[in-house]
């Protein structure tokens, strides 16, 4: 599949300032919104520390009332079961018909471990000073890697024909095309295979923040910071390399965004990826109170894509509301106009906006290989 020569944009749905909303209607009006501005992708934040709907089931929602614009809700994945979350990301994507993708993250909190009742985390043990420790950055990172790594192993425990639906033999399936993953990680195994069958993507579009909140406990740092929030890049970096098909960077010039994209490439080609495979978008905060706002931000996503800064932005507006019709209005129509953004969609999958390559499963090109 070509990819793209215009940039990638997605828009965040929700703001830290701005007090959750929990109608449907809100949402989906947003979507909508992005959807006629050819976005590729809106995204839509989770924690378990905090107040607001669950982003995944909010996001699907959503789907039936969208046609194209793509739907990527975080999950985290530190007290969430592995097989869990794959199955909801892959249903999401079966009832958006391919538009899914998952932002994965992470709980290291005490207050987000207690809500989830577990007397031990990762190994942690229970103590009277302590009855819900908090898992470290350390910990919780690499085992969010797993769990991606895993996810994407069950989406292809199914091969593309697995299903048979034979009505004169009573057949569903054909058993040689389902696999057992067998998966032993650091804190858990599973066995599989799944019980929904390989998402319309193949694998739904895996989405790493790799600087994290950084007003928060997991916060991020500059390429190469080594000491403190900086560990905690390191590891999303780490994870976003091995396992990402979009890596979101926070960054506030282009140079500090370009050498995240650089080192980004050089780690993915050392876990023997395609680097071209991993895009890296700048995640902006915005704030379009006028048109000349608006106007100003064309020009700068201009500029930082003409730099190699980075192969898109992932906007984050400080009120959705306000900011978001104006991004379409008065943004999209310049970028359009600049022959940097599509004017319609081409593709019907969040996959195929991105220009990213339908993976073949993993089982099924084992078994080829095998005959």
């Amino acid at each position: 599949m070509p990819v793209p020569h215009h940039l990638r944009l997605a828009v965040a749905l929700d703001a830290p300032q701005v007090p959750p909303r929990y109608d449907a209607a809100h949402h989906t009006a947003l979507a909508r919104l992005a959807e006629r501005g050819t976005l590729d992708f809106v995204t839509l934040g989770d924690r378990f520390g905090g107040p607001g709907p669950d982003a995944l089931a909010v996001l699907a929602r959503i789907a039936p009332a969208t046609e194209r614009i793509g739907l990527v809700p975080t999950v985290t994945t530190t007290h969430t079961e592995p097989f869990h979350v794959s199955t909801a990301v892959a249903t999401l994507d079966w009832v958006s018909r391919g538009r899914a993708g998952w932002t994965v993250e992470v709980s290291t909190t005490e207050d987000e471990a207690a809500l989830v009742g577990r007397p031990q985390v990762l190994g942690f043990a229970r103590t009277g000073r302590d009855p819900h420790p908090a898992a470290p950055v350390a910990e919780v990172w690499p085992e969010a890697g797993e769990v991606a790594d895993v996810a994407g192993r069950l989406w292809d425990s199914w091969e593309d024909d697995a299903e048979i639906r034979d009505r004169a033999t009573g057949r569903f399936v054909d058993r040689d095309k389902l696999h057992h993953v067998d998966f032993t990680g650091r804190a858990f195994s599973v066995r599989g295979p799944s019980i929904v069958p390989r998402p319309p993507q193949g694998r739904p579009v895996t989405v790493v923040e790799v600087t994290g909140d950084t007003g928060g406990p997991d916060g991020g740092g500059p390429p190469g910071a080594t000491s403190g929030a900086g560990h905690a890049a390191a590891a999303r970096r780490e994870v976003a390399a091995a396992r990402a098909d979009v890596a979101l960077v926070r960054a506030e010039d282009p140079q500090t965004a370009g050498a995240a994209r650089v080192e980004l490439r050089a780690r993915a080609l050392a876990h023997g990826r395609d680097p071209g495979r991993l895009l890296v978008l700048a995640s902006l905060p915005v704030e379009l109170r006028s048109p000349a706002d608006a106007a100003g931000l064309a020009d700068l996503l201009g500029d930082w894509f003409a730099q190699g800064a980075a192969d898109g932005f992932h906007l984050r507006p400080a009120d959705p509301a306000r900011d978001l019709p104006r991004l379409v209005e008065d943004t999209v129509p310049l970028l359009r106009e600049r022959g940097l953004l599509r004017r319609s969609y081409e593709g019907t999958t969040l996959r195929a906006h991105l220009g990213l390559p339908r993976p073949a499963s993993v089982y099924a090109l084992a078994r080829e290989a095998g005959r």
